[in-house]
């Protein structure tokens, strides 16, 4: 009878298909890889609403800001660290707190490229109405 480690498996499984998805990624040129994890970011309610908390306050917070939000301290740590990985937001160690700040440069990289993005691939309103029947 075979028998082996199921965890194991599980692991190596979802190692191999990360790997299958990483390399898929690096078929597309690099600024859709830039692009494309940027708005990765935004694809959590939580992240706009951890961007949108940082802006309104209009300083960076010291402490926990998971009180601000329905979720645990773990979940909301998971979420911040998605965000510092494209560099949305920074976050500096300070004895046992974490200061969180919107990083602006980025936030204004962030607005050209999504802003670039839709230019891209906007149609011209009178070519849909011309096209409506081609779905």
């Amino acid at each position: 009878m075979l028998s082996f480690n199921t965890h194991e498996h599980d692991h190596k499984l979802k190692e191999n298909l990360f790997d299958m998805a990483a390399t898929k990624v690096s078929l597309f040129d690099k600024e859709l890889q830039v692009r494309a994890s940027l708005f990765k970011a935004l694809g959590h309610p939580a992240r706009l609403a951890i961007l949108k908390y940082l802006a309104e306050i209009k300083t960076c917070i010291c402490g926990d800001i998971s009180e601000e939000l329905p979720l645990s301290r773990t979940t909301v740590n998971q979420h911040l660290k998605e965000l510092k990985k494209v560099g949305l937001i920074s976050g500096t160690v300070d004895g046992v707190k974490t200061n969180y700040c919107l990083n602006p440069t980025k936030v204004e990289l962030l607005e050209k490229t999504l802003s670039s993005f839709v230019e891209e691939i906007k149609t011209d309103p009178v070519f849909i109405e011309i096209e409506k029947d081609c779905c």
